[in-house]
């Protein structure tokens, strides 16, 4: 495994090879959900690289990024067995002081995280473009569970006829049904017991559709009910969308995208399902 820390450095190695590569981008402090994805491609791939890198572009002011979990030596002894390249810039390797441009993909960010978020997937899709020019991958992989960062990037790629292919896995759960993530971490032991009910009030929606309930209305009104029995959630959002343009919809129609936002404290947590015949 070769860590990578400059631009130059990483384009040296993939010109020193035009095997097949699988990619996966990552802000580090792995957790299993990572590392499928990292399987996922080295099944997929002859080479597979590995971004670990904090970008500040995407943190709002009153976000965590001074505060967002760092564990690089314990990343790198997990990452050693399945991957060719990890590359790790700098903040100023990747925003010089010089640095001015940004991408914006407009439509599938004004709702949701991006209404929530401000500037988030300016940050996001600006990073990731950097670093599928700088890493040239055959194929990029992301997970299922930031659902509107899938569609930002799959849109981005399309619009700007970009020669790779985005690989969408699964939402890796704990055995409650948590979805893996590594803001996990700050969550008491109370809002922890407690966090479950996001999985819970998904699978409801799952439940109410397959029974032909299809007023979307009626499917959030339901959730928002079993959620609320948590005293300790706190909902900022919860939509049924269309699965790619994500445009609120008023009836079930296939595929549709359930997804929220809850804050348990100060942690906020976001989790989806996509509900398909």
């Amino acid at each position: 495994m070769q860590v990578i820390k400059t631009i130059d450095e990483m384009r040296q190695a993939r010109k020193a090879s035009k095997k097949s590569l699988g990619f996966v981008p990552t802000m580090g402090y792995l957790h299993e959900g990572h590392l499928s994805l990292v399987r996922k491609a080295k099944d997929d791939n002859k080479l597979v690289a590995v971004s670990i890198f904090v970008n500040p572009t995407q943190f709002g002011p009153k976000e965590d990024f001074k505060n967002y979990p760092r564990d690089t030596e314990r990343d790198l002894a997990m990452l050693k067995p399945l991957t060719d390249y990890v590359f790790m810039p700098s903040d100023e390797e990747m925003y010089p002081a010089s640095y001015d441009t940004w991408v914006d993909v407009k439509g599938v960010t004004d709702v949701l995280e991006g209404s929530a978020r401000p500037g988030h997937f300016r940050g996001v899709s600006t990073v990731v473009l950097k670093l599928f020019n700088i890493v040239e991958p055959t194929r990029a992989y992301f997970g299922q569970k930031d659902a509107q960062q899938v569609a930002v990037i799959n849109k981005m790629v399309k619009d700007l006829n970009m020669n790779l292919k985005v690989i969408t896995c699964p939402t890796l759960r704990e055995p409650d049904g948590l979805a893996m993530s590594s803001r996990n971490t700050y969550l008491t032991p109370e809002q922890r017991r407690a966090s479950p009910v996001l999985y819970q009030a998904l699978n409801l929606a799952k439940e109410l559709a397959s029974q032909g309930e299809w007023d979307a209305v009626a499917i959030r009104k339901e959730m928002t009910k079993l959620i609320q029995k948590e005293n300790i959630a706190d909902i900022e959002y919860i939509s049924i969308a269309d699965n790619e343009t994500l445009k609120e919809i008023h009836r079930i129609k296939y595929p549709a995208l359930v997804s929220m936002a809850v804050k348990f404290g100060r942690t906020r947590l976001i989790d989806n399902m996509v509900l398909d015949k």
